[in-house]
């Protein structure tokens, strides 16, 4: 179980390396790059930062390719801006997760059942329709108990 001290100095290394990611990361393989959750060793020497890239899986490798290179840059940000007795190295790895959940979603809305369609409200002669007369009435039976 990882202590308070090492989830919040895991909370504060994701935020400096999305940052430093979306502003000062120039290498042209790094884009639509979200920095999904930073795993933090006990020691807090090693961090392995968990990344969700937006396109296909030549987008991906290019892009942890470009993180990867971009490590050294990414740990004296880290240095900068966070007072620890060590910089952890950083490793990145892929997170399959929102992929995952997207293709879950799509398998289920072709196995589900589609909700039939709401029925179209009829107008009445003041304007209102159908339907929000019986919202009204149902609201005034409530008042009434």
């Amino acid at each position: 179980m990882s202590s308070r001290r090492v989830l919040k100095a895991a909370e504060a290394i994701r935020e400096v390396v999305s940052m430093a990611i979306l502003t000062e990361v120039r290498d042209p393989r790094v884009k639509n790059v979200t920095v999904t959750m930073v795993e933090l060793s006990a020691d807090m020497k090693s961090a392995k930062i968990h990344v969700s890239v937006m396109g296909d899986a030549k987008q991906e490798k290019l892009s942890l390719l470009g993180l990867q290179n971009s490590a050294g840059f990414l740990q004296s940000r880290i240095a900068d801006r966070i007072d620890t007795r060590y910089t952890p190295r950083l490793s990145f790895e892929i997170d399959k997760g929102v992929k995952n959940s997207l293709e879950v979603a799509r398998i289920l809305a072709e196995v589900l059942p589609k909700p039939p369609p709401a029925p179209p409200a009829v107008e009445m002669e003041d304007g209102e329709s159908e339907e929000e007369e019986m919202i009204d009435a149902t609201t005034l039976d409530d008042e009434e108990e």
